[in-house]
């Protein structure tokens, strides 16, 4: 109810009349003046009641009188009556009906009942009552009340002092808030304050002039309050008797708390603030500034000096209102006030200060914006303490001081902590406080230990507000303890709040910039937003000034905690720390941050480079605080945790394993925490955040799999690590936090990836640098983790690509094979991933991104390591199946890769590259742009160039012919394409002016396609691998002979002379350099041939092959080739080839080369496809639906267009199935061809017939006889189109080459296979070749011109030299040939053939010729027959001597037929002379014949000898016929010669040794008896023509008798002596021979007209009768026979003749 309301009023006017009745009733008796003023007061007030309006202000205005009776009751100083009076006086107050006067009159009033010391704490009521509920009491009056209350403090009763105290507090108070209401007032009339004019000097009265009244009375209460504290009179409270500091202190912490306003508005006060408050503070100060701990005895003995307590602790707060509400007035005394605050850190202060001076600091701490405003006066400016960085790096010594300096002087260290053992021993040997012992808890204590120190950990205050517990001790006197660990405990919230305040306050400003930032860039696109730089400055220098001490403080905490709350809030700390300097770019103080974080993580004393180097740099700043050096405290060792994991250190440690606590995972999930949440601030301190958590991903045994992430490895791995159930569990999580935090970086600025990936491939290098050169298990924490990053970053890939794949790229040419293998993985893995990746735009569209993507598997070629090719060809084997429709520009580079394969590689390398391009010519060719058919094709070259993989090398042949194939059947399309692009780099080059340059130009790009494809082939035709080789050859013919149509006339010359040329010579030089050794047998049960087993020989078989190949193609092709202008250079440089190969020293060579040049003579018709067009085209796989109209269409039709696939074929069906075309001449007519061809001919015949010249030993090469066979048979075909030309120097040469070819020996090893057994007279078909080119020759002449025949005698020369083989067989030049029957067939000996066939055969021919060109002229003149009669005279001569039998018989018939056909020639021609030499030769062959200096063999049989008999007298029959009957056109001599031997012939004679048995036989009688008959008939003819021819027979028949009379005579004698042995057998036939030849010419005498026969003759033949006669006595019957016979004739001579005979001449 309020009290101006009428019933309050009125209940105020009946308690009035109360009081008043009560006061005259207690007066009455004894203070009779104090009742008639009650009484004379009821009256007042009744008749101010009866005026019922108004009633309060009039009690108001009369209020002195209406107080005065209670007044003068009080001055009675009786109790009952004060207190009723006082009961009274308040009740009006509260009412407010007390004047100003009235106010001042009670005040006087209690002013004495206070000096009487009566009813004290009724007084401070009324005085409390009074100044509250109105605003009457002004100057003196109040400064008496306040002094009053003042006063009434100082009493000897503690109640009375308290609540006098607490009036006190209240009247300040109220003086205070009526001034601050009369601001207000003011403010509502005039809408502003009016600021006073400034104030100069400092008298009060002049300053106090300009105030109100209420503001006036509150200046003066608190200079005097300043005065009073600072022991000096006070200018306002008169009256005061004492006064204390302590209460004078906590008065004005009070107003400076509770009215800021005042001092900051108001000039007046803000002058006291600075001219009387700060020095007063600062005085009072000193004694605790100047104390030191243990120093107190020096001290003056002046109470004073020593630290106080109680004002101190005061002072303190006083500082901290000072500091908190007038920071901005007071710059420069608060930079005093906080320099003392941090002295009061110290360590030699008294604990309690400290602990004060600690809780003060806090205070601090948790105002932020404080801080920053220290920092802007004082640390940014210059000249200035930098005090904000003195402040932390105080609190941070503080901290470190409580852990280093022993706590001597406080009783409290000992007292044992809560829950902790009641045991005096705090510190237990190992540093640990004991636990559960009396107290029997075992809830362990939070608490910080560190070198033995412990110190526990207590809750002080809620987090962010600074609520101290000695700061409030104001009614302790004397210093409290402490309890240990409290003072750390505050420092320790401090430190918090100060990283959390100052860290909050500037993340808020800065997300408010950044958001004004965006805003202004959405809405001003175009401009640059430029934030204030000032901000920025402040709180970088914040940071910078405060990083140091902190960082310091909290690492030392961090190493000492045993809580892990605590760790965690340190780890916050650290965490939001290292965060805030990443925002606002600071590096230095990021790193060391993140460092301690990670030092933290890693097990104590772990040896890790990145961060040591960090450390190095921090300590050097060693930074002092007022004089402490305070270091960065490394890690101790001793800081007992909980082990939870024992492993390999990834460096090699002092320690070997290591052991990681719980804390450290902590730590590592902080760090983990870092990264993940802050990633994007962390710049280049990625490294040491990776490189922390690769050395503890190790340590924990953590493994790389798929996709990069790291999973629990096996136990195997690491034998040596032991995870406790704690980290098992763990684990999955961290490795999942592990991963989450790679994946987060999509969602990192581009320089924050490039940040990211930059540190992990320097982690990586340092992992790779630890690999080298051991075979440790690498770490590949980096490599997992970029492949991670690549992955989960692939919509910007472009960025990282360069960096990423570069750095892995190394990787993979590292030594470690575990860590290349993870390079491969990581790069094949990013490479499929980027191409199958949805890109924007489509990779199709993005040619330089697939580009991009594609090229680190193009390096990974350059890398040796087998098992990195292996999975870069495995990546190329998946991208292909994956993306192999899709690579378009990307197939060069996996063409290349593809194709980078090197001999050094290993098989299963190459067997996957090959799969690879299996994969490709199978699948992709029609997808690929056709500019990469190319590249195919040298690939699948290159595959068959390996040496690794025979198999590969021949299947890629066949690749290379399904490619051909493709092309075939694509042609047009690719021809197009093709010339499409041509243009494009046509019309590129003109622009840069430079000329298009690829290979083969300047043939149209379809034709250089086959052009590659042939240029490949021909490569691999001279690979080293026969088998290689022969696969080529063959595919390369193939393909030219099947597909060679589709290439325009002009490539046609490129074929010859850049393919076909280059590899005849490659193949030439080759082979001829080619090893002879024999190759062993290959690979363990491989057998070689004999043919096949030297190089040479398996080079012969290429060289065969390529040659027979190209001219197999200028066979088909030729009428195509003969278009080309160098046809005839082509020509002979294939028949160079041809004749290289035929003279090479290697049979199956050269016999091969002898082929091809049949073939490209058309000698033999070449192999075609077929007879029929349609057949050809099927082999050339064209569809048969082409087929008809093609062919219907006929050789001739032009030719349109030469280079659409229809016309290519019409003109293979036409010109080179058929006929040439009409018109056209068959250009092998062409002579100088044919002309060239003879040359190559001759000069391969000459040089490979020739005979070699130096010794036997060094046996040249022996052609073989296929060989010769075939050269000698080409000569007959080459002759038909030179004939018109052919002239005697050819047949010389040709006479030459024969007679080479047939005197060559052949081989023993070779001889059962090509000589006839020696029996058979059959002829090799060499020999048989030798004489079918004569044969051609001489049936050539014969039709031929005249001039022709001189050839003839050149050809009987030939023949005839072929007839001498038969006796003398040719040398091949010193080689020895063994006779066949000697040749051992084992030996590598040469065996002469037997010519005696050939020779034989050369015989007939001679006759036969001889037959028909008798009478040519030139054979007449070149004597012919002479020659023919030479010739046979050898065997003739030799007879049995012979090799053969059948030569001299074949000789003799020969002689006998040739002579029957030239005698009659020669006798027509004697008188030219052109005989004249035959006729002694032929004198001489019969000689030689018929008297054989050779003996027959001992085995003839009778039945031989009578045989051979006959021949000799077919000779002997011949002369009587052709030759003695024309005697007179032959040579007398000759006549002469035939007579002596006819003479000699009768006579004789017997071979020595004949058997008695055939000695009738063999005395060839029948032959002695024709010569003899012949001579005989000679002799006895009358045509004799010349005396002379009489007179030789007549000698000739003297002789005979002559001798038959000395043997009769020998024998009579020899028979005689011999008594009764029998004669020698030969003697007896000798005798019998005798006596038959006289028995003949007795006949022969008896038949003759006797005018022919000599006188002499006569008596010659008388005289042997008696001799004869004598011969009776002989005892042989055979003797006695033929006697009987001889003697019979002479029965004719015993009568006289008729007619007279005289000397013997008729």
């Amino acid at each position: 109810m309020s009290t101006s309301s009428p019933e309050a009023v009125k209940k105020l006017l009946e308690n009035m009349q109360t009081d008043l009745r009560s006061l005259s009733m207690e007066c009455k008796k004894k203070f009779p003046p104090v009742k008639e003023a009650a009484e004379s007061g009821i009256v007042k007030i009744k008749t101010i009641a009866a005026r019922k309006t108004d009633i309060l202000a009039a009690l108001k205005e009369n209020s002195s009188e209406v107080v005065q009776p209670f007044l003068m009751g009080c001055g009675t100083k009786e109790p009952k009556i004060t207190q009723l009076c006082l009961a009274a006086i308040q009740r009006l107050m509260s009412h407010e009906v007390v004047s100003e006067a009235a106010a001042g009159n009670i005040i006087n009033m209690l002013w004495q009942l206070m000096e009487n010391g009566l009813e004290e704490l009724k007084l401070l009521q009324t005085v409390l009552v009074l100044l509250t509920t109105n605003t009457v009491v002004h100057d003196e009056v109040l400064s008496k009340a306040i002094v009053l209350c003042f006063r009434l403090h100082f009493t000897k009763d503690n109640i009375t002092n308290n609540t006098a105290a607490a009036t006190v507090r209240q009247v300040v108070t109220v003086v205070f808030e009526r001034m601050v209401a009369e601001d207000e007032r003011f403010k509502g009339l005039h809408g502003i304050v009016e600021q006073p004019p400034p104030v100069q000097g400092n008298t009060n009265r002049r300053s106090v002039s300009t105030l109100r009244p209420s503001a006036k009375d509150a200046y003066m209460l608190f200079q005097d309050l300043c005065q009073l504290v600072n022991a000096d009179a006070p200018y306002w409270l008169v009256g005061m008797t004492e006064m204390t500091r302590t209460f004078g202190l906590e008065l004005l912490e009070s107003v400076l708390n509770d009215f800021p306003g005042v001092f900051l508005q108001h000039q007046e006060f803000s002058f006291l603030l600075k001219e009387r408050v700060c020095p007063l503070v600062i005085k009072l100060f000193s004694p605790n500034i100047k104390f030191r701990q243990g120093a107190g005895a020096a001290a003056p003995p002046a109470p004073v000096e020593k630290p106080y307590f109680p004002i101190c602790m005061r002072l303190l707060r006083v500082v901290s209102v000072l500091i908190k509400h007038f920071y901005s007035l007071l710059v420069t005394e608060c930079e005093i006030f906080l320099s003392l605050l941090v002295k009061f850190l110290d360590g030699e202060k008294p604990q309690w200060l400290r602990a004060v001076a600690v809780e003060s600091v806090h205070r601090l701490c948790v105002q932020p914006h404080l801080l920053c405003s220290f920092c802007q006066s004082y640390d940014m400016k210059q000249h200035s303490t930098k005090v904000f960085r003195d402040i932390v790096n105080a609190l941070g010594s503080f901290i470190q001081s409580l852990f280093i300096v022993p706590n001597a002087g406080n009783a409290a260290a000992v007292s044992a902590p809560a829950g902790g053992s009641g045991s005096g021993s705090l510190v237990t040997a190992q540093g640990v406080p004991a636990t559960g012992g009396g107290g029997g808890t075992l809830t362990t204590q939070a608490a910080f230990e560190y070198r033995g120190t412990w110190i526990p950990l207590m809750t002080v205050s809620v987090q962010g507000s600074a609520k101290a517990t000695y700061l409030e001790m104001l009614d302790k006197v004397e210093p409290p303890s402490i309890p240990e660990g409290y003072a750390m405990s505050v420092a320790f919230s401090a430190l918090l709040d100060l990283v959390r305040g100052i860290t909050s306050m500037i993340e808020r400003e800065l997300t408010t910039e950044e958001e004004a930032a965006t805003e202004f860039r959405e809405t001003h696109p175009e401009q640059e937003w430029k934030p204030e730089p000032g901000a920025h400055l402040v709180w970088e220098e914040m940071v910078n000034a405060c990083w140091c001490g902190l960082l310091a403080a909290l690492s030392l905490l961090l190493d000492a905690s045993t809580d892990e709350a605590a760790t965690e809030n340190i780890l916050k700390a650290e965490l939001t720390m290292a965060s805030l300097c990443g925002r606002l770019g600071l590096v230095t103080p990021r790193d060391a941050f993140i460092t301690a974080i990670c030092k933290a993580s890693l097990p104590p004393h772990y040896a890790l480079t990145v961060l040591s180097s960090n450390t190095s740099t921090l300590s050097s700043k060693a930074y002092s605080i007022q004089g402490q050096s305070v270091q960065i405290i490394s890690p101790s060792s001793e800081s007992h945790q909980q082990v939870v994991a024992v492993g390999q250190p990834l460096t090699a440690q002092p320690q070997g394993t290591v052991v990681l606590t719980a804390k450290n995972i902590q730590c590592m999930r902080t760090l983990l925490n870092l990264a993940h949440c802050h990633g994007a601030v962390l710049g280049t301190s990625w490294q040491l955040v990776l490189a922390t958590l690769q050395h503890l991903v190790w340590i924990l045994g953590l493994k790389p799999a798929l996709g990069g992430a790291l999973k629990p490895g096996r136990a195997v791995e690491g034998p040596s690590t032991v995870l406790t159930t704690a980290v098992m569990t763990d684990l999955p999580v961290i490795s999942n936090i592990l991963s989450r935090l790679f994946e987060s970086s999509q969602y990192l600025d581009d320089v924050s990836v490039h940040h990211l990936i930059n540190a992990l491939c320097s982690l990586s290098l340092e992992a790779m640098e630890m690999a080298y050169g051991n075979n440790k298990e690498p770490s590949l924490f980096a490599v997992a983790k970029l492949l991670e990053t690549g992955l989960v970053n692939m919509d910007r890939i472009e960025i990282l690509w360069r960096p990423l794949t570069g750095h892995l790229l190394e990787v993979c040419q590292h030594p470690n094979s575990r860590m290349r293998e993870w390079g491969a993985e990581s790069l094949t893995a990013l490479i499929k991933a980027g191409l199958s990746y949805k890109h924007d735009p489509p990779l199709a569209q993005n040619q330089r991104l697939q580009l991009l993507l594609l090229n680190p598997l193009k390096e990974l070629s350059n890398v040796l390591h087998a098992d990195i090719r292996q999975k870069q060809l495995e990546c190329v084997l998946q991208i292909l199946q994956s993306q192999g429709d899709s690579l378009g520009p990307g197939w060069p580079l996996v063409l290349g890769v593809i194709g980078a394969i090197r001999n050094d590689q290993g098989e299963s390398l190459i067997r996957t590259a090959f799969q690879c391009l299996q994969l490709v010519v199978t699948d992709f060719l029609p997808t690929m742009p056709c500019a990469c058919l190319q590249i195919v094709v040298d690939v699948a070259g290159s595959f068959g160039l390996q040496n690794q993989e025979l198999n590969i090398s021949l299947t890629s042949i066949g690749l290379l012919w399904n490619i051909s194939d493709y092309f075939f059947q694509r042609g047009e399309a690719i021809t197009l394409e093709l010339e499409r692009e041509e243009e494009a780099l046509q019309k590129q080059a003109l622009e840069k002016g430079e000329t298009l340059n690829r290979p083969f130009h300047p043939a149209p790009p379809f034709d250089c396609l086959w052009l590659c494809l042939y240029a490949k082939l021909g490569e691999l035709c001279f690979d080293p691998r026969p088998a290689v080789r022969k696969s080529a050859g063959q595919t390369l013919f193939s393909t030219i002979a099947a597909h060679g149509t589709l290439l325009q006339q002009p490539t046609w010359h490129i074929v010859v002379w850049k393919v076909l040329f280059h590899l005849l010579d490659c193949v030439r030089t080759s082979s001829t350099t080619a090893d002879k050794e024999k190759i062993e047998s290959g690979g363990g049960n491989i057998l070689i041939h004999h043919s096949r087993d030297t190089a040479e020989k398996q080079w012969a078989e290429t060289w065969v092959l390529t040659l027979a190949g190209v001219a197999r193609i200028f066979n088909t092709r030729r009428y195509l080739l003969q278009q080309l202008g160098d046809f005839f250079e082509a020509w002979e440089v294939l028949l160079n080839h041809i004749q290289s190969a035929v003279l090479s020293k290697n049979n199956e060579v050269s016999l091969a080369a002898l082929k091809s040049f049949q073939e490209i003579l058309q000698i033999v018709t070449p192999v075609r496809d077929s007879d029929k067009a349609g057949d050809a085209f099927a082999a050339m796989g064209v569809p048969p639906v082409l087929i008809d109209p093609l062919s219907a269409s006929g050789p001739g039709r032009p030719l349109v267009r030469s280079d659409s696939l229809v016309e290519r074929l019409t003109r293979y069906n036409g010109a080179e199935l058929q006929a040439p075309p009409p018109g056209e001449e068959s250009a092998l007519e062409d002579s100088t061809l044919w002309w060239s061809a003879w040359n190559t001919w001759y000069r391969a015949g000459t040089e490979s017939t020739r005979p070699p010249s130096g010794p036997a030993e060094k046996l040249a090469f022996i052609p073989s006889q296929p060989f010769l066979t075939a050269l000698i048979q080409i000569f007959p075909a080459l002759y038909q189109h030179i004939k018109a030309n052919f002239s005697m120097d050819d047949l010389k040469k040709l006479g030459v080459i024969l007679h080479g070819a047939v005197s060559v020996p052949i081989s023993s090893d070779a001889s059962p296979f090509i000589l006839p057994s020696y029996t058979e007279a059959t002829l090799t078909s060499l020999q048989e070749a030798v004489l079918t080119a004569l044969d051609v020759l001489q049936k050539a002449i014969c039709v031929g011109p005249e001039n022709l025949q001189v050839m003839y005698p050149a050809i009987f020369e030939q023949l005839l030299l072929f007839v001498e083989f038969s006796c003398k067989p040719p040398q091949y030049g010193r080689v020895e040939t063994k006779h066949v029957a000697n040749a051992k067939y084992n030996q590598a000996e040469w065996v002469a053939l037997n010519y005696v066939p050939f020779a034989e055969r050369s015989l007939e021919v001679v006759v036969d010729l001889y037959h028909k060109t008798a009478c040519h002229k030139a054979v007449i003149n070149e004597k012919v027959l002479q020659n023919i009669i030479k010739t046979l005279r050898m065997p003739l001569g030799l007879k049995y001597a012979c090799p053969s039998e059948s030569t001299w018989k074949l000789a003799v018939s020969s002689l006998l037929k040739v002579l029957s056909i030239g005698l009659p020639v020669a006798r027509q021609h004697a008188s030219s002379g052109k005989f004249d030499t035959m006729w002694p030769e032929l004198a001489n062959a019969f000689e030689d014949f018929l008297f054989t200096k050779s003996s027959p063999p001992d085995n003839l049989s009778i039945q031989e000898f009578q045989q051979n008999e006959s021949i000799d007298v077919e000779v002997v029959q011949l002369i009587s016929t052709e030759i003695l009957p024309f005697a007179n056109f032959i040579p007398k001599d000759f006549v002469g010669q035939i007579m002596t031997m006819l003479n000699r012939g009768s006579i004789h004679s017997q071979a020595p040794s004949f058997t008695e048995a055939e000695i009738d036989v063999r005395m060839r009688e029948e032959f002695s008896k024709v010569c003899f008959e012949t001579l005989l008939q000679f002799s006895f003819s009358n045509k004799v023509s010349t005396p002379q021819e009489g007179y030789i027979s007549r000698m000739a028949l003297s002789v005979l008798l002559k001798r038959a009379q000395d043997v009769l005579r020998r024998y009579v004698e020899d028979e005689r002596l011999s008594g009764r042995c029998p004669l020698p057998r030969q003697q007896v036939t000798e005798i019998i021979f005798v006596l038959k030849a006289i028995s003949t010419l007795m006949d022969s005498l008896k038949k003759t007209q006797p005018e022919n026969v000599d006188g002499n003759t006569w008596a010659q033949v008388i005289a042997l009768y008696p001799t004869l006669v004598e011969c009776i006595t002989c005892s042989s019957s055979e003797v006695s026979a033929a006697l009987k016979e001889a003697l019979g004739p002479f029965k004719d001579f015993m009568q006289p003749p008729v007619s007279k005979v005289q000397n013997g001449e008729s």
